[in-house]
């Protein structure tokens, strides 16, 4: 129950990282419909199917994959009654396996991976549109597109943060998994977890520098619920429209 929470929001993050680069993806391969494509509806079912799936690889070890078993044996191998003493530590309570072969493997690294090449596309299909001739009338096109790109420049700069951020921990699990004799130096490891910590504190500070309409929306919540006032009028950017023919 200690260990399983970090794993869920890991996870949640990932899936909303994933989320939000198929949303700018929409947002560039098809302007015209991505309204009637991206409803509130569907976005609100996507966002309920990451936490669902967030819960589900998160507290897997809870149901079982984890080091109890390993636990028992070498207590039984000792001489050891009565039920075995469980130290709660991370790497005493998860399995390596887990870890390695089902968290990093399936549901972090091919995120990541699919993620990288769809901001390529992103950006392949924002230059694209950029580089067009256009006449002087067709101006909206090349302003969504531009402030598309920067959204998108944005978004990619969060990503790289946190593929360097987390990769280092999960790099020293597989060592841990496939070379037990490999000694790690304590200090590597607390550098790696203190990157996954300030990754989670870094990032809203980079959506609110760089992403107006996450600075507006932060704002609104700090006044709403925090401060109990109504927020003070904030000028936004004009509601976005797809590019007209």
């Amino acid at each position: 129950m200690v260990a399983c929470p970090v794993l869920i929001l890991t996870q949640s993050s990932i899936l909303a990282l994933l989320a939000i680069a198929v949303d700018r993806y929409l947002r560039v391969k098809i302007p015209l419909r991505y309204k009637t494509v991206v409803t509130p509806r569907r976005a609100a079912v996507a966002i309920a199917g990451c936490w669902i799936l967030s819960f589900v690889v998160g507290l897997t070890p809870l149901f079982g994959w984890n080091k109890l078993g390993e636990v028992e044996r070498a207590w039984a191998a000792n001489g050891s009654e009565g039920e075995p003493v469980i130290e709660c530590e991370f790497e005493k309570v998860i399995s390596m396996e887990y870890m390695v072969y089902f968290n990093f493997f399936v549901w972090v690294l091919p995120p990541l991976l699919l993620m990288v090449l769809i901001y390529l596309e992103v950006f392949y299909l924002i230059r694209k549109q950029l580089n067009k001739k256009v006449s002087a009338s067709s101006g909206d096109p090349q302003k969504y597109y531009g402030k598309e790109l920067k959204i998108a420049k944005s978004l990619a700069l969060i990503l790289f943060l946190f593929a360097l951020s987390w990769l280092p921990l999960h790099i020293l699990n597989c060592i841990t998994l496939f070379c037990p004799s490999c000694r790690k130096p304590s200090i590597l490891i607390y550098v790696a977890i203190f990157l996954t910590h300030g990754n989670s504190a870094m990032n809203p500070i980079v959506y609110a520098f760089r992403i107006q309409k996450f600075r507006v929306t932060f704002l609104k919540i700090w006044n709403d619920h925090f401060r109990c006032r109504p927020a003070p009028p904030v000028d936004e950017d004009p509601p976005e429209e797809g590019p007209h023919d």
